[in-house]
């Protein structure tokens, strides 16, 4: 069975934050802590909450219905097939 939180962690990685290079600075425009931005890179097992999601999204001017989408999109195993 999918980890689906851990694929949305890659997605984050993927998308937004292995691009970053100052953690701190996109901590600050996204609303969340240093520390997150760090775990997300490192991507072992960190599981991720959905205010952090949401205030990325926020940040990013994405809604919530799109980012899942968009984690679908790229990871389709995360689907949850009726």
């Amino acid at each position: 069975m999918v980890d689906r939180n851990l694929k949305i962690v890659e997605f984050l990685y993927e998308k937004w934050i292995g691009k970053v290079e100052n953690n701190s600075a996109f901590a600050d425009e996204h609303n969340i802590n240093e520390k997150t931005v760090r775990l997300i890179k490192e991507r072992k097992s960190y599981r991720t909450s959905i205010d952090t999601i949401i205030n990325i999204c926020e940040a990013e001017n994405m809604n919530l219905s799109h980012f899942f989408k968009e984690v679908e999109e790229m990871f389709p195993e995360v689907k949850i097939n009726k």
